[in-house]
């Protein structure tokens, strides 16, 4: 009897210890993806190609969030101008994807730098994406 106490209440201590991780997690920053609604829908340099991606931004704190929303119609625009025309050649690796994920959020840094908003701003997603 005293081996099925001892088991019971070896069973509830992982529980216990994560009863009090609520109040740490709920202490720290807010860290929220704002998608770029809506999806990208971008013509590229061939003939009847096109880009569809679904753009997720990652950014920590509630400020940060609510200044980077007030800033998307120009991130929008920015990006529009960026993937416009680009060839399909350019699109079809990982290799290559990543390199325009990593050329996407240089490109959001530093349209957020020139407005002052660039703080909590940490990376960038795709998550959907479409070469047709």
């Amino acid at each position: 009897m005293q081996n099925v106490i001892l088991l019971a209440i070896l069973m509830l201590l992982p529980m216990l210890g994560f009863a009090g991780d609520d109040k740490a997690e709920g202490e720290g920053p807010v860290i929220e993806y704002v998608e770029m609604k809506p999806k990208f829908t971008v013509n590229l340099a061939e003939p009847k190609k096109y880009l569809l991606v679904n753009v997720q931004l990652l950014v920590e704190g509630a400020e940060a969030v609510e200044k980077i929303k007030k800033h998307l119609p120009m991130l929008r625009h920015e990006l529009i101008m960026m993937m416009s025309g680009m060839p399909v050649a350019d699109l079809q690796t990982m290799e290559q994807r990543e390199a325009l994920r990593a050329k996407t959020k240089e490109l959001i840094t530093t349209s957020l730098d020139k407005v002052k908003s660039s703080d909590g701003f940490k990376d960038v997603f795709f998550s959907e994406f479409l070469v047709n």
